[in-house]
C-alpha cells in the first residue's frame, strides 16, 4: 500500500480549535464533519491516526470525502479544509436581459399556426428563427421562464 500523499499533522492549537468546533451547537453540519475528519486523521495526536477507510466507516461517509478534506488541509490550510469549496460558474449565461425579455414576451403571445400552446422546444426554435440567438435549448427556456414567473409573483 503506497504512503499517503496528504498527511494531516495538527498543532495542539489546531487540535484544540477543532475539538471546540465539534462541540458547538451552531456550527454547520458539514463543518463539524470536516473537523471530525481532521481530528481522526491527525498523525500528531496521542491516539493512533485512523486511515481513510476507518474514518469513512466511523463517520458513515464516502472515502473520497475524507481524501478531499485531507488534501485541502495540506494544500490550502485549516479554513479551506473546514469550509466547502466555492462553486464557480464557468459558462456565461446564454441569454442577456433583453433576450430574456423577448422570450418572456414571446411565451405570452399567441402560439404559431397549428399549435394550441407554446412548448419549451417551440419557444427555443422560435427564438432561433427570430435571430435572437444562434442556438437555444428548451432547458434554458424553462429556467428563464421559471425565473420570471417566480419574480413576477413577488
Amino acid at each position: 500500500m503506497p504512503a499517503k500523499k496528504y498527511r494531516v499533522r495538527l498543532t495542539s492549537k489546531q487540535r484544540s480549535d477543532l475539538s471546540h468546533l465539534v462541540q458547538l451547537e451552531t456550527v454547520a453540519s458539514y463543518k463539524r464533519l470536516h473537523a471530525y475528519i481532521l481530528l481522526k486523521a491527525d498523525e500528531n495526536s496521542d491516539l493512533t491516526a485512523c486511515n481513510d477507510q476507518q474514518i469513512s466507516e466511523a463517520l458513515k461517509i464516502c472515502k473520497r470525502t475524507v481524501e478531499r478534506v485531507r488534501q485541502r488541509f495540506v494544500e490550502h490550510g485549516m479554513d479551506a479544509a473546514l469550509n466547502r469549496a466555492p462553486r464557480s460558474r464557468n459558462k456565461p449565461h446564454k441569454l442577456n436581459n433583453v433576450q430574456e425579455a423577448e422570450l418572456v414576451k414571446l411565451a405570452a403571445s399567441h402560439p404559431p399556426e397549428g399549435h394550441q400552446q407554446w412548448t419549451l422546444r417551440l419557444l427555443a426554435q422560435q427564438m432561433v428563427k427570430l435571430n435572437y440567438v444562434d442556438t437555444l435549448s428548451h432547458e434554458t427556456v424553462r429556467r428563464v421562464l421559471k425565473k420570471h414567473t417566480h419574480s413576477s409573483h413577488v
